[in-house]
Parts: structure tokens; C-alpha cells; sequence
């Protein structure tokens, strides 16, 4: 048997099969749940294809809510079927049990009115070919509103061996770290300040019916409490805006390349960094690499789109292997921002808790210490390297740059002040929520005269 609750009442009360666009956006963010959550696949890849083959810019923004809600939720999701049924939905069922999580998302947290959540994901089950379940959705979404679904603990979501790093690291800040990283992230806007100040450009968010918070110290950043679809966002198509966590930007900041400077952003995908230094000085000479041609296209894309970079150089390198890409030029800048674990940005990344295994955290942090050794060849005398990561734990982050200077004598740690977090002695790391940023950490290395 399913459910303990009645689905007999329950299936009398479903409407007839007059499937529209509403059931079809909740199929589409169950199929991402599913693959997601049962196929070990990543949200951002599942969901760029997802939303790909949907025109309708609200169903596009319901389906990417739904799918983020669901993923980070899903102990709290489980917990109800475990609760409401005495045998939930097992592998073979687990497409079902992903368009469940879509239903119980619009209810909790996204809060759609319960009439339209309940109707779109039941005719929803049809589409997925689940006619016969139809009821038994219908019936756990009523109990979900009825009840309300079950509160989960904030490390809920987190595997027990990552948790206990992130406690190890940083004991006094946990529950702030883990409450942080539960929550939907705000919008954080970089504006082209090539193409118009950032008060011209706040002024059209206002025509357009958009209200941003103005960082007193980031020239180029707004907060949008409230994402709203790229669409949305005035003459975003034109590179006008770009969307950018305020802690990426902050690496501008950081590297801080004299005018007109000779520049390495050595793992550049999707390409945003290069963009904020170009639009800041144009003369840069600036070269982006990443590893693979797919990644290196999304630098292009996002160069042609901001229209900038006359003077910037892209191609598909390995940052490991200067021998085969470096023409002995040094660097006056280098940019590291390096592959880490994203324990900082597990709020935009909620999957990263799904797919991280103790393996893979050991193989980044060996992988980031020889990304750190080949640059440190290609940087100039007197030249600055900048580490950074969207990490939070301190063997990818200080204990990273404290066995680097031990490897590289020559190089001196350069200080950064509190617009970069605190300070740890070896490096500055920002925390997860702290001044409504991802977590990240910044340190710049300086490589000696001679």
C-alpha cells in the first residue's frame, strides 16, 4: 500500500487533464530534481538545459525556484513522505518523488497560492506518465498545506565528514555559516561602468519597477533583494550588467593591476573576473585561459556580450603546463581563482552538499597547490598572484598559502583590509552571508625583485 491518507476523495477532487504550460514547467523542474537528487548530475548543467527549451520568462523563474528549493530542502521534503506514508517512493518511483518535492516547494518556501500549486504538479504526474498517481500527489501536496511540512536542523543537508571541517575551522561560526548557506542568495549586479555609472543604471532598475541596495564602497555593485530573471534587467543583452556575487567582485579589488598591465587569469570560465578588470582599464593586456574549449567559448560569449576586450587574449590552455601555452613574457598580475570545494557558495550551489566526497576534496587541494607552483613561475619580478576560492575551509585556503610561501621563499604575503573579511593570518576569508556576500577568500602573494 502507498499513503496512509485517503486518496480516494483525493482523486474525485483533481481536476480534468487540460494540461497547460504550468504543468509542463512543473515537469520540467522535477526532471532537473530527479537527475539531480537520483543521478548524481549538476544543477547548474541540468538546469541551463532545462530552461533552455522554456520561452515564457515566468516559467523559466517558477522552474529554476522549484529546483533550488527542492534540492535544498530535500531532508525536509524526505522527512514528510517518511512521515505521511509507511513505504515512500522507492528508485523506481524516484521521478514521482522529484515532482513531489516540486509540489512541496511551491507550497514551502516559494509560497504560491495552493490552488495553482496543487492543480499544475497533479496534472503535472499525468505528464510523466503517472495518471494512476495523480491522486496520491494530489493528497500529500493537501496534507503539505494542511500540516505544513516538517522543520529540518541546518546541518541537515550537510555530509557528516564536511560538516565537521567547517566546525573544526570555524567553531564560534557555524551556526551562522550553516543558516547562511540554507538561504536563497540576493541578486548581486556588476554594472559596465564603460557604458554608464552605476546611479544612471540604478535609476532605469526604478523605471523598470526593480529597487537595489547601493554598496557605499563598490563603485560597480547593486544588491537585488529579490532575483529577477536576466531578462529583466535593463540592457543586460547589451552588456550594460552583468550578474556577480559581490565577493567575486571584490576580486578587482584584490589583484589591482597598474594601468595598461600585462595580465594572466589562469582558470577564467565563465569569464566574469577578466570582464570586471577589462571594464575597469580596457588597456589591460590581458590573456584568458581555461582548460576546456566548452569553457573557453563562455569567456567569449560573455566578452562579446560586454563588448569589451580588444586588447584581451582567449584560448584553451592547461594553467599546469605554462611550457605549452606561455611565450616567456612575465606577468605583472596573476590571477588564480582557483577549482575548491564551494563550501562558500553551497547557497547558490545546494547540490555541491549531494556530489562532494572526502576523495575529491583531497585531489582539489593537491590540485590547487600545483596550479599555485606553475604560475608562480610566469609572474614578473615584483609581480602580484592572487589566490582566491569560493571555499571556507582552511586546508584549501590558509593552510594552502602557508605551504606556499614555505615552498616559494621569495614571495611575501601582501596585507588586504576588511573589505576582504577577516583576517587569518594568511589570507583573508569572507564567510558565507557576511554582508549579504558568498563566502571567499583572497590572498595576494608577491613575488620579489629578484
Amino acid at each position: 500500500m502507498w499513503p496512509t491518507i485517503s486518496t480516494r476523495a483525493a482523486t474525485c477532487a483533481v481536476r480534468a487533464p487540460d494540461v497547460d504550460h504550468g504543468a509542463q514547467a512543473r515537469l520540467a523542474a522535477a526532471k532537473v530534481i530527479d537527475a539531480v537528487l537520483h543521478h548524481g548530475r549538476s544543477l547548474k548543467a541540468e538546469l541551463s538545459a532545462a530552461l533552455a527549451g522554456i520561452e515564457d520568462v515566468r516559467d523559466r523563474a517558477l522552474v529554476e525556484a522549484m529546483a533550488f528549493a527542492a534540492i535544498r530542502h530535500q531532508g525536509r521534503y524526505a522527512a514528510a513522505l517518511s512521515r505521511w506514508m509507511p513505504r515512500p517512493p522507492g528508485a523506481r518511483d524516484a521521478p514521482l518523488r522529484a515532482l513531489i518535492y516540486a509540489g512541496f516547494a511551491q507550497l514551502d518556501p516559494i509560497g504560491l497560492p495552493a490552488h495553482a500549486a496543487l492543480n499544475a504538479t497533479v496534472d503535472a504526474a499525468r505528464l510523466l506518465g503517472r495518471a494512476h498517481q495523480a491522486g496520491l500527489v494530489n493528497a500529500l501536496l493537501r496534507r503539505a498545506q494542511k500540516d505544513g511540512l516538517p522543520t529540518a536542523d541546518a546541518d541537515a543537508a550537510w555530509p557528516a565528514w564536511l560538516l565537521a571541517e567547517v566546525r573544526a575551522d570555524w567553531p564560534q561560526d557555524i551556526e551562522a555559516i550553516l543558516v547562511a548557506s540554507a538561504a536563497a542568495a540576493p541578486q548581486w549586479l556588476r554594472v559596465n561602468t564603460r557604458r554608464g555609472t552605476r546611479d544612471a543604471y540604478s535609476t532605469r532598475l526604478i523605471q523598470a519597477g526593480l529597487q537595489a541596495e547601493v554598496p557605499a564602497d563598490m563603485p560597480d555593485a547593486l544588491r537585488l533583494a529579490t532575483p529577477v530573471p536576466v531578462d529583466a534587467l535593463p540592457g543586460f543583452a547589451d552588456g550594460d550588467v552583468s550578474i556577480q556575487d559581490g565577493a567575486a567582485q571584490r576580486v578587482a579589488d584584490a589583484l589591482q593591476p597598474a594601468a595598461g598591465a600585462h595580465v594572466l587569469d589562469a582558470c577564467a570560465a565563465p569569464g566574469g573576473k577578466s570582464a570586471h578588470l577589462l571594464e575597469r582599464d580596457p588597456a589591460l593586456r590581458l590573456l584568458a585561459i581555461d582548460i576546456a574549449a566548452p569553457r573557453v567559448a563562455r569567456i567569449e560569449q560573455t566578452f562579446a556580450r560586454l563588448r569589451i576586450g580588444a586588447q584581451a587574449r582567449v584560448r584553451t590552455a592547461d594553467a599546469l603546463d605554462p611550457a605549452r601555452w606561455w611565450d616567456g613574457t612575465p606577468f605583472d598580475a596573476v590571477l588564480l581563482d582557483a577549482p575548491c570545494s564551494a563550501t562558500g557558495i553551497v547557497r547558490r550551489q545546494p547540490d555541491v552538499l549531494l556530489h562532494r566526497r572526502p576523495a575529491d576534496l583531497d585531489a582539489l587541494v593537491a590540485l590547487q597547490a600545483q596550479l599555485l607552483d606553475a604560475l608562480a613561475a610566469v609572474v614578473a619580478p615584483g609581480g602580484v598572484l592572487l589566490y582566491a576560492t569560493c571555499s571556507i575551509l582552511r586546508r584549501e585556503n590558509a593552510g594552502q598559502v602557508e605551504s606556499f610561501l614555505a615552498r616559494h621563499a621569495g614571495f611575501a604575503l601582501e596585507p588586504l583590509d576588511d573589505r576582504f573579511g577577516r583576517d587569518t593570518g594568511a589570507g583573508h576569508q569572507r564567510l558565507p552571508g557576511e554582508s549579504g556576500m558568498d563566502g571567499f577568500f583572497y590572498a595576494r602573494l608577491r613575488r620579489p625583485l629578484s
